[in-house]
């Protein structure tokens, strides 16, 4: 159990410092430059888990001896797509599907904000999602 504590925590560090990754180019992205919030999300998304998956590999999970590196990878790929999936649906729903419709909200967030407010909600449901499967998955057994 304290195993797995310490890895639980080591995972909370590593995903804290690839969601500052993730959200400081979603956010930039889309309040500074313009750019669309699921252009913005995936490009935030797409570099923050290549750096998670080499912090991952390195402090966080243990690797499967029988996996050669480029499977180990593309499991990582694979999963991180779907994380990606994930995220692009909470985002959209959020933006599009809540905020979009109730005029209320609009009037108390701004556009601006609101991006901010779902990339949050949607890397903590995602962080959940990644542990979970990366554990499964891509550690040793």
């Amino acid at each position: 159990m304290k195993g797995l504590i310490e890895q639980v925590l080591r995972f909370g560090v590593v995903g804290f410092f690839c969601f500052l990754i993730d959200f400081g180019i979603t956010a930039g992205l889309a309040n500074i430059f313009g750019v669309h919030y699921l252009v913005s999300k995936f490009l935030g998304f797409v570099i923050s888990a290549v750096v998670n998956y080499i912090l991952s590999i390195k402090f966080v999970f243990t690797a499967k001896k029988d996996m050669d590196k480029s499977k180990e990878f593309t499991g990582f790929i694979i999963l991180s797509a779907i994380g990606l999936l994930i995220n692009e649906i909470v985002m959209f729903v959020c933006i599009d599907g809540i905020y979009r419709h109730m005029p209320v909200l609009q009037g108390i967030i701004s556009d601006e904000w609101m991006v901010s407010i779902s990339s949050v909600i949607a890397t903590g449901i995602v962080m959940i999602y990644n542990f979970i499967s990366r554990k499964i998955f891509l550690e040793r057994k």
